[in-house]
């Protein structure tokens, strides 16, 4: 009842127990006079405390926003007989506020929201989505062991990348998946990283490799042949224009990334599945390892490809040694570029058989042995050759051919121009430049040395500054920009051979009271990609070049016909034709019996064009209307005519320069 007062209660002498601490309560004593229903109602009312004290807590750490609890009324205790033996507190009296309580609404008991649980796995889809999940989880497992496989087995030419290439058992993979189970959690992660990154940068290799071999037949050499990368990009632009280049470089950018990102986490990706089952992974390398070594030892071959492979091992032993010679060649050539029989010979006993004659040394792009002994093509320039050799005949020149074996095929013109000058083995970028800093003497400053004649350079495949001009001795060069020339761009050509002749007439050999010429000539209409390729015209409609609009308005287009490689030989084959053509008619036309002509490839046509042909072999044809020019070489073997013959001398280019030079020097021939 209202009026009533609360029963008296014994002071509690018990310290309050620190919450943050220990939420312990302390143990009921044994109650001695009370029953079991009172002890079992003192722990209901202590374990209701120790609950909403637990509330209070979780409430304050979640922040949930709830109002406290209502204190609980403290149980006041019996009289004690003994102060020294407290008993269990007694529950209180029922009073009206009691009574109010029990008749009033029940409240919603205060317990904590739980907190928002994190999404497990991708965002909560997995568990929403649980077969979905599973269905990705072994679908990007498979991709990422396909990839991994892939990356072992592909090998770096596009003509061996076939199916067989990947029925292979890889004893790389083998011996990574095995070091992968035997590491420790933390080292094998680790491991499993950097073998992806490498396994990618493999890859990426490889690719390199791909075009390397598709255009100059040989591997990418990780010490000289950075400097190339830029001319590749230079032949796209203007091959197929600004955006096909930024295209290009922007697809080699994302796909060298995407390489070496994926690479990397598929590897982990396995090495984390094969630790799930070790047991199952273990026997299944074991079994791997073995059938591998039984192959090797057995020579098992699927359609003539050992089943057995160690393709990248190869390949890191073929760099390891690569590396080591790039490292070691600029020695060697030092040796060797130090060694000029000529260097010491008085200049007027330098070259004495021409004096007075016009020399032509002029280079026809991409002119190699294909073009004469291909099967598809062979009937076509063969007939344009003897052609020639019945024109030239008749206005009064002979001719003899043999072959060249060129430093590079494919691509790489200015290495064999500078062998072919130089007497050595120009091979790579490197020696390259190492000539072109040197003070040795090419068979054109060696012209110039004698003072006797005009040293020209017709070179129109040159579009900004060439300061290597001057190390091969020439006074003066027409570059693309220097010829007149009014018209367009044939892809790559800036110039048609055609113009490229009637502009050197024009500036050089045409002029009056002039002196003996020597000069070389590039002719570029034959340069990759073959398309559209100009034909000749009247010489006297040449005018300033702008008759070629139509004439390249009439051509392919160079994206139509490389998607056929029957299509890039034909086109090829009608450049040549185009080339041999323009000059036969030149020596025609202005040639007299002081003209001095020596012509020849610079290298093979890419591998599209020689179709797995090896050769490196370069017609080179010697054309003179005075007798005693070829007298002179009659004992070089040489076969009559502009055709080499099919078993005639086949010379380095490194050595032509020393027997021109021996045959046409001071004594040689009287």
């Amino acid at each position: 009842m209202p009026h009533l007062k609360p029963p008296h209660r014994l002071p509690d002498t018990t310290p309050a127990p620190d919450t943050d601490t220990d939420r312990q309560v302390e143990p009921v004593p044994a109650d001695t006079t009370g029953g079991d229903a009172d002890r079992d109602e003192a722990k209901a009312a202590t374990a209701a405390e120790r609950k909403e004290t637990e509330a209070i807590e979780a409430t304050g750490k979640t922040g949930a926003a709830a109002e406290p609890p209502a204190p609980a009324a403290a149980p006041v205790p019996e009289a004690q007989e003994s102060p020294r033996t407290p008993q269990a507190p007694e529950p209180p009296e029922p009073t009206a506020t009691t009574e109010t309580a029990e008749t009033a609404e029940p409240t919603t008991p205060l317990t904590p929201p739980a907190p928002p649980a994190s999404p497990p796995g991708w965002f909560g889809w997995r568990r929403g989505y649980p077969r979905a999940a599973r269905y990705v989880t072994v679908g990007t497992t498979v991709l990422a062991a396909a990839l991994v496989l892939f990356a072992l087995l592909v090998p770096n030419r596009l003509d061996r990348l076939d199916v067989q290439s990947f029925l292979r058992i890889p004893a790389e993979g083998v011996l990574v998946a095995g070091l992968l189970l035997a590491l420790p959690s933390r080292a094998r992660r680790v491991t499993a990283l950097v073998a992806g990154v490498l396994l990618g940068l493999l890859t990426v290799v490889k690719f390199v490799d791909m075009g390397f071999y598709s255009v100059l037949a040989r591997p990418f050499d990780l010490v000289l042949d950075w400097s190339l990368l830029g001319g590749a990009t230079d032949w796209v632009r203007e091959s197929f224009g600004r955006t096909g280049e930024i295209a290009a470089v922007i697809g080699v950018i994302v796909l060298l990334v995407a390489v070496l990102v994926l690479t990397a986490l598929a590897v982990v990706r396995l090495a984390d599945l094969m630790v799930r089952h070790r047991p199952t992974a273990a026997r299944t390398t074991l079994v791997l390892g073995t059938a591998w070594i039984t192959c090797v030892t057995l020579g098992v071959q699927f359609t003539g490809v050992p089943i057995a492979a160690k393709l990248d091992a190869d390949l890191v032993g073929n760099r390891v040694e690569q590396v080591r010679a790039g490292l070691a060649d600029g020695r060697v050539f030092d040796r060797q570029a130090a060694v000029d029989a000529f260097a010491d010979t008085p200049p007027d006993q330098l070259l004495t058989g021409l004096r007075g004659k016009d020399v032509l040394f002029t280079f026809i792009e991409s002119y190699g042995r294909t073009a004469i002994d291909d099967p598809a093509m062979a009937s076509d320039v063969d007939a344009v050759l003897k052609q020639g050799t019945s024109d030239l005949d008749a206005a009064g020149f002979a001719s003899r051919s043999a072959w060249l074996r060129s430093p590079v095929t494919g691509a790489g013109s200015w290495l064999a121009h500078s062998t072919f000058l130089s007497g050595l083995w120009i091979k790579n970028q490197q020696r390259y430049r190492s000539l072109t800093t040197s003070d040795r003497a090419t068979l054109t400053s060696y012209f110039q040395k004698t003072g006797a004649w005009r040293t020209v350079g017709i070179v129109p495949g040159v579009r900004r500054a060439w300061p290597e001009g001057k190390y091969f001795g020439l006074d003066h060069i027409y570059d693309s920009e220097h010829l007149g020339y009014q018209g367009p761009y044939f892809s790559w050509t800036p110039v048609p051979d055609q113009f490229s002749l009637e502009a050197f007439e024009r500036l050089e050999h045409g002029t009056k009271d002039r002196d003996p010429i020597m000069a070389e000539i590039i002719l570029a209409s034959s340069h990759n990609p073959w398309a559209p390729v100009a034909h000749m015209i009247d010489w006297d409609d040449l005018g300033d070049g702008s008759v070629f609009e139509r004439i390249k308005k009439e051509g392919k287009d160079p994206k139509e016909v490389w998607k056929d490689p029957e299509s890039v030989r034909t086109e090829y084959k009608n450049a040549i034709e185009y080339s041999l053509h323009s000059l036969v008619e030149w020596v025609e036309r202005y040639g007299d019996d002081r003209t001095v002509l020596v012509f020849l490839g610079d290298h093979q046509p890419v591998p599209t064009v020689t179709a797995g042909s090896t050769s490196r072999d370069v017609p080179i044809t010697v054309v003179a209307h005075d007798p005693k020019v070829l007298d002179r070489i009659a004992d070089w073997g040489w076969a009559d005519g502009l055709k080499p013959a099919d078993d005639g001398p086949q010379w380095g280019m490194d050595t032509f320069r020393d027997r021109f030079m021996t045959a046409f020097g001071s004594g040689a021939g009287d």
